[in-house]
């Protein structure tokens, strides 16, 4: 039987024009090689349970990584940086970008990786999911778990921080895409979740959606009054199905790098 352990740590990364951010870290123990997964936080922050979720994908092993994606708003408990990032209206998606480049890159440099790198996001992660499958390279595999603002009804509701609609983007979408959702959600709503797959049928991208009845918003959260065991045991397993068919089996190596 293999060892099981694993390390989980604060370490500092290159996001978004260089700057030094914040990430938690977790991988297994032992000389790999192993997937990376970038987990995006939901809009509540860099909190307890996406340092949690963070830990389960190293527990199935796989080296992950969590953004601080607030990191620039100051320190301080994830409800108070959170509140302050909703009051300046949210962080840019630019800035978001070159954060999760960052963090992918810094999977990448690892002497145990494999090669592959997926992401995974929750809430507001979901959307950012959404929209890096779309702009940035190099994804192998992409999980939005009830992604909010994918499509965008009323034109008001863009804004300098979000000027795009991540639906408007699917052509450009390289990744796989895995969608897990709860049919109780108002955001995204059940016929938003509809109307995405639609775009992305119509645009023969490759992807699955998965829909659940009686969960609502966050349901995997544990620590949160919509947390639904049945429901989040069965999409974790999608999820985990998605990236053994994706990032297990080690990138190909380029020629002239052996």
């Amino acid at each position: 039987m293999p060892y099981e352990g694993m390390l989980a740590e604060t370490v500092a990364i290159e996001g978004n024009n260089r700057d030094t951010i914040e990430a938690y870290y977790a991988r297994p123990l032992g000389a790999g090689p192993f997937p990376g997964v970038v987990l995006i936080h939901h809009a509540p922050g860099w909190d307890e349970w996406c340092k949690e979720a963070t830990r389960k994908l190293a527990y199935h092993g796989y080296c992950a990584i969590n953004p601080n994606l607030y990191h620039r708003a100051g320190s301080g408990s994830p409800d108070d940086v959170a509140a302050k990032v909703r009051a300046a209206g949210g962080v840019p998606d630019d800035q978001v970008m070159g954060d999760l480049a960052g963090a992918m890159a810094y999977l990448r440099a690892q002497p145990y990786a494999n090669g592959k790198v997926g992401m995974i996001g929750f809430c507001s992660g979901g959307r950012h999911t959404y929209l890096a499958a779309c702009r940035l390279p190099g994804i192998d595999a992409a999980v939005d778990c009830w992604g909010g603002g994918v499509i965008v009804d009323d034109p008001n509701a863009l804004t300098p921080q979000r000027p795009v609609a991540p639906i408007d983007l699917t052509e450009a979408m390289t990744a796989p895409l895995l969608g897990i959702f709860g049919n109780d959600d108002a955001s995204p709503t059940p016929d938003q979740v509809s109307r995405t797959e639609e775009v992305l049928k119509r645009l023969g991208k490759t992807y699955e959606f998965h829909r659940y009845d009686g969960a609502g918003h966050g349901f995997f959260a544990v620590d949160r009054a919509g947390y639904r065991p049945q429901q989040a045991t069965d999409a974790w397993q999608k999820v985990f199905a998605f990236y053994e068919r994706y990032l297990q089996t080690p990138a190909p190596v380029a020629a002239g790098m052996r």
